[in-house]
This record gives C-alpha cells, sequence and structure tokens, in this order.
C-alpha cells in the first residue's frame, strides 16, 4: 500500500462557507500562498460558478501559487464546469471538483433523481471536463449514507469517464470510524478500475469525529485527505488539517504515512486564518490552541521541567511556535524590524516595511515592551487591495450622560477625503460609536457580532476586534488592531462596511 498521503485544503470553498466569513480576492491569495509553504498539494480555491468574483478568486490563486494544483468546485452541469474552464482552464497545474449527491434522501428529496439519472449526470460531466483538464476529482456527496452497491457502480462510471480522484465524503458527519473504514475498503475491492485513481476522504465533525474518521480511512486506503485550516466549514467544521498532519507525524512509527507537510508552518497558517475569518482558535483547541503547550498543575509542571517529553508529546517549536520575548523597542531601526521577520519566517517587501515601520514607531511610543506577537499583527493587518477603503476613522470624542449611557461624536473621512460627522447615543461606548457611524454615513446595518482579542501580553497589549455586520442579505466581518480599544473598535466596524461597499450591490442606507 502507498505510504504518501495527500493534503487537499478547502479553507478557501468549504471553510468560507463558514457563516459570517467572506474573504476577498487578496486574502485568499495570502491564505494559498502560506497553504503553498505549509506544504498543501491540493487547494480548492472556490465555486468559479457562484459569482464573478468567486471565479476571480480562484483565478487570482492558481497564478499566484506553483506547487499546488488549484482546484475549482462545480456541480454535475455543463455550466458550472464551463464557468471552471473560463477561470483556470488555460493555467497549468490546475483541475476541476465535479460533485453530485448520491444518497437516497438526497437523490429523492433534494435532486429528484433516480439512481439512473444521477449516473448519467456524473459520467456526461466528468467526460465533458476530462477534455479540458488532466486533475478531475469526483466527489460522492453523502457517500456514508449511500448505498455501498450504488457508490460502487458511480465510482466505475466515472472512473471510465475521466475521474482521476475519488473523494467518498462525510457529508453531515454522520460516519463511525468503522463505518467508513468498510465504506473505502468496499469500494477498494468492488470497483473496476479503482487502482487508476486516488481515493479521498472528507469529513465534517458534526458529532466530532472527523479526525478519527478521516484517520480510519488513511488506515483503509485512501490516499488524500480533505479538511480545512482551524478545523472550519459548514456547520460544526471540517477536520482540522493541522491535526491530521501532526498525528501522522507524532505517531509516524504506528501509522507509517508520509507527507509533504512542514509542521513548522503551521502556527503561522493558523493565525493567519483566524485572523482573515475573524474566527478565534479555542484555546484547548488541538496542536494550536494558546493551552496546547501550557501547564498549569504543579506536578505537570515538575515533570516538564525534569523533562518536556513527561507531557508534551508534540514539541511547540516543531509545529511553529517561537517563545515570545521582548525583541525590539522605539530605538530600533528599519533593518532591525526586517530581520526580526526574518527571523520568525515572514517575507516583508520594502514597500510593506515602509507602511509598517510607521505603524511599529507609532506603537513604541505608545507600548513599554514590543513582543513578536505585536509586530506579526502589524504585518497581518496591513490595508487589503481587495476591499475599496470608502471610509476611513478620523477621531472621536465620547460623553457619559448617565449610568451606562453615552453619546458618541463622530468623525469620518470619506472617498473624497472630506470629512463625515455622525452623533450617537447608546447603552456603553461601543454602542454608542456604532450608532454614530450608522448616523454619519446613513446606514442600515445590523451588528451581529462583537469580540475583543488580546494580541500579546501586558496591560498595555494590542487589542484585536472582531465583528461581523448584516446589510440586507449580506453578512461579512471587520477586523482592526490598536493599543486602545475604542478605536480598534470604531476601525473593525468601519473595515465591515467598506467590505460591504465592495462586495454587495445591493447595500443598503437608510
Amino acid at each position: 500500500m502507498e505510504n504518501r498521503v495527500y493534503f487537499f485544503d478547502t479553507t478557501l470553498r468549504d471553510g468560507e462557507q463558514t457563516p459570517g466569513v467572506n474573504l476577498n480576492q487578496d486574502e485568499k491569495v495570502e491564505i494559498a500562498l502560506r497553504l503553498e509553504s505549509l506544504g498543501i498539494d491540493v487547494i480548492e480555491a472556490g465555486f468559479a460558478a457562484a459569482s464573478p468574483g468567486d471565479a476571480q478568486a480562484v483565478r487570482e490563486v492558481a497564478q499566484a501559487v506553483s506547487k499546488p494544483v488549484v482546484l475549482s468546485l462545480a456541480r454535475a452541469n455543463k455550466a458550472d464546469i464551463d464557468a471552471v474552464i473560463q477561470a483556470i482552464g488555460d493555467i497549468e497545474n490546475t483541475g476541476i471538483h465535479i460533485f453530485i449527491a448520491t444518497s437516497p434522501i438526497h437523490r429523492e428529496r433534494k435532486l429528484g433523481m433516480t439512481k439512473e439519472q444521477v449516473i448519467a449526470s456524473a459520467v456526461e460531466s466528468v467526460s465533458y471536463a476530462a477534455k479540458h483538464f488532466k486533475h478531475i476529482e469526483f466527489s460522492c456527496e453523502d457517500a456514508t449514507r449511500t448505498e455501498l452497491e450504488f457508490i460502487s457502480e458511480i465510482c466505475e462510471k466515472v472512473i471510465e469517464a475521466g475521474a482521476t480522484v475519488l473523494n467518498l465524503p462525510d457529508t453531515v458527519g454522520y460516519t463511525t470510524p468503522e463505518e467508513y473504514s468498510n465504506l473505502f475498503k468496499y469500494v477498494m475491492e468492488n470497483t473496476k478500475g479503482v487502482e487508476k485513481v486516488r481515493l479521498s476522504c472528507h469529513c465534517h465533525d458534526d458529532l466530532g469525529m472527523a479526525l478519527s474518521n478521516s484517520i480510519a480511512a488513511i488506515q483503509a486506503g485512501a490516499l488524500q485527505v480533505e479538511g480545512c485550516v482551524n478545523g472550519i466549514g459548514e456547520r460544526a467544521g471540517n477536520v482540522a488539517l493541522e491535526e491530521v498532519a501532526a498525528l501522522l507525524e507524532t505517531r509516524k512509527g504506528h501509522y507509517q504515512k508520509e507527507t509533504g507537510i512542514n509542521l513548522k508552518e503551521i502556527a503561522k497558517t493558523s493565525k493567519l486564518v483566524s485572523r482573515l475569518t475573524g474566527i478565534a482558535i479555542p484555546p484547548n483547541k488541538a496542536v494550536i490552541g494558546g493551552n496546547a503547550f501550557a501547564h498549569s498543575s504543579g506536578i505537570h509542571q515538575d515533570g516538564v521541567i525534569k523533562d518536556k517529553s513527561t507531557y508534551e508529546i508534540l514539541k511547540p517549536e516543531s509545529v511553529g511556535f517561537t517563545e515570545t520575548k521582548l525583541v525590539l523597542g522605539k530605538l530600533s531601526g528599519r533593518n532591525a524590524l526586517k530581520k526580526r521577520y526574518e527571523e520568525l519566517g515572514y517575507v516583508v517587501t520594502d514597500e510593506q516595511l515602509k507602511e509598517i515601520f510607521k505603524n511599529f514607531k507609532d506603537l513604541t511610543d505608545r507600548k513599554k515592551e514590543i513582543f513578536d506577537e505585536d509586530i506579526i499583527a502589524l504585518l497581518e493587518t496591513q490595508p487589503n487591495k481587495g476591499t475599496i477603503a470608502s471610509y476611513t476613522f478620523k477621531d472621536l470624542s465620547l460623553q457619559i450622560l448617565g449610568e451606562n449611557q453615552y453619546r458618541a461624536f463622530v468623525h469620518i473621512v470619506g472617498s473624497d477625503q472630506s470629512t463625515i460627522e455622525g452623533v450617537g447615543e447608546g447603552n456603553g461606548p461601543i454602542d454608542a460609536i456604532y450608532k454614530g457611524i450608522d448616523s454619519a454615513l446613513s446606514l442600515d446595518v445590523e451588528l451581529i457580532d462583537y469580540k475583543i482579542n488580546s494580541i500579546s501580553k501586558g496591560k498595555d497589549s494590542i487589542g484585536e476586534v472582531f465583528v461581523k455586520v448584516r446589510n440586507n442579505e449580506s453578512m461579512v466581518k471587520g477586523r482592526a488592531i490598536n493599543v486602545d480599544i475604542i478605536v480598534a473598535s470604531a476601525n473593525a466596524y468601519i473595515d465591515a462596511i467598506n467590505r460591504l461597499k465592495s462586495a454587495s450591490p445591493n447595500f443598503m442606507k437608510i
């Protein structure tokens, strides 16, 4: 049995289906480049048929990376396939991922199709795609609730039509490791031509079984595992690829599997995805959580002091975590800052450094200690070309009217450099500020979520604010950092508004 496991990342497609996550083109490219450094073999960059913007993002990703194969998702119909052909058909090292539902409940209740019709549609689509792509993945949506005989039959037909990868997803996180393992074994033993293709697993975590099921599939013969960084995705999310990689490496003697993953890139990749999606990493998250390498018990601390392997089966540095320490200050120069970025594994252009250094100097005037997390945050929160900055925050003032009652006077700079004033009253300073912004811009925006994170440590730590807002049917997130959490909150809200204007043609005002 082949021992090389390929990693298929769908953070930019399935991960973006997480409610409230909307990545623009530049953000997708930034994540894709980080995935390439991580060693991902296949990147599913989006769903080209969903919108012109999604198609363009898929193309931008395909042009940006060179090592991974870049795919776009497509339903089993000519229109979707044509959208993929138009988006990336002329770019080397690209492919297509075609899917159709196969389970009885999906065939009957969702598609209204017979088994014969599902097979005919699958074969016709794969045959058409094979004229344009060498890499064709075919997925039996809801495979784990599909009759085994039918799975084998449709897989055999699409192999004949030109499929090169067969994916048997646990679409709703329903199966168990034993059942999933048996599914792969059955397909391998009962499907003509299966030796010509790569079998792939794609597990959701609705019952908390995504990692166990993925490993069971790999042990049964699957040569590709699909998932997302940090385990994001539809509903309870997909399997967290960093967990699969860390497990296969840590227990290599048991699983006897090789991967192309560079584990030292895990921490940077995880942090970037968390920042750009606005989804915080739970402290108890395996491999990358803030507590993953923390020890509070006296017995544990004593053991770690004597020998780290007593309680650490995985070294923090092996997945890219570095010791946070004071490395720079207000007297540090531009070259010192650039060198520290290089030591942390980041590539910074001279153009980026010019803007970052200015913000760095501002930060050193406000913070006594500058930590690695601070300068990483400065880099990863640079303005993004994919979002048109229609409005920028200028300043504000607050009045206390009474118990928990505030009035905010907000000044915003428009795209024509004019200053727009707004006044708002609310239950607390943030509520008042947001109502002041709404008043200034005459907006009809609903705040869905508001979160604050501390990026480093100390009383003067940089605050990171995430907001999620909705306008009509569009829901987007905004993000900003600042030592002053009030300023960060205002900037995050305006960032979300700018994203709404960039992404939604139906952006509503009052």
